[in-house]
């Protein structure tokens, strides 16, 4: 039987040294509800050291990825102050063990969110939309692992960038995305990857926040799931995220 605390002490340690660890399931196989019980331990290391909950992200947002990972779910993890990087700043990537970045879009709150939410009652419930990136940084050696891992690791999330915010909800329905590096289109897709509209996101945060007894207080960040592919990052690029209609978002890196 997995040791939650101990499990949830090694993701995590591994993140702050940047050291990769093997998959917590090659030693002990355990159920996704334990995975995500080790999730909110680890995150509660963090924040007793001082990090602050800002919002959660969605992972598997795509029918492709689904079917990869044999799963019919969403997963989701949290995100905190710390991870937040400038739009437009200077990212050092020797943080990160293998670092990938997606471009997404990014909800924020203007109410909070303590219930399921119906398709129809989502936009209420928002403030603002941008274009953003995360990071992705799976803590485990050459980026191999289960759901449970994954799930454990906090859904892979180490990082994001958050672009001007915009009032388009509308605008996001079969948007173009671009990921560009360098100037250079490296990854091309749709908003309509993500759930089909990225609103429908927003409804699935809900419901899973609300199944873990989770409230999303007003002011929090939803990251709605990658719209193409993730790209690998290394020093010394410029990297941008283009939402048509929507806006862009850069950040370059050392």
């Amino acid at each position: 039987m997995i040791d939650i605390e101990t499990a949830a002490r090694l993701v995590d340690d591994a993140a702050m040294s940047s050291t990769a660890i093997n998959q917590l399931t090659a030693v002990d196989a355990f159920s996704v509800q334990d995975a995500y019980r080790i999730q909110r331990a680890s995150i509660m290391r963090r924040v007793r050291r001082g990090e602050r909950r800002i919002g959660i992200k969605l992972g598997f947002t795509s029918r492709a990825k689904m079917v990869q990972m044999g799963v019919d779910s969403l997963i989701w993890g949290w995100l905190t102050n710390a991870m937040l990087e400038d739009d437009g700043g200077l990212v050092d990537v020797s943080q990160y063990i293998h670092p990938r970045v997606e471009p997404e879009v990014c909800f924020l709150t203007r109410r909070a969110i303590d219930r399921p939410l119906t398709a129809l009652e989502a936009k209420d419930f928002l403030e603002a939309v941008a274009p953003a990136m995360e990071i992705i940084d799976s803590r485990y050696r050459d980026f191999r692992f289960t759901l449970e891992d994954v799930v454990a690791d906090n859904c892979s999330s180490a990082g994001l960038v958050v672009g001007s915010w915009a009032k388009d909800f509308d605008g996001l329905r079969n948007a173009g995305v671009i990921l560009r590096m360098d100037g250079k289109d490296v990854q091309i897709g749709s908003t309509g990857a993500i759930l089909g509209h990225p609103l429908r996101a927003v409804v699935e945060a809900s419901r899973l926040a609300s199944s873990s007894e989770t409230a999303l207080p007003a002011g929090s960040l939803i990251m709605a799931g990658a719209a193409t592919a993730a790209h690998a990052l290394m020093p010394g690029k410029h990297v941008q995220a283009v939402v048509n209609g929507i806006g862009e978002v850069e950040f370059s890196t050392r």
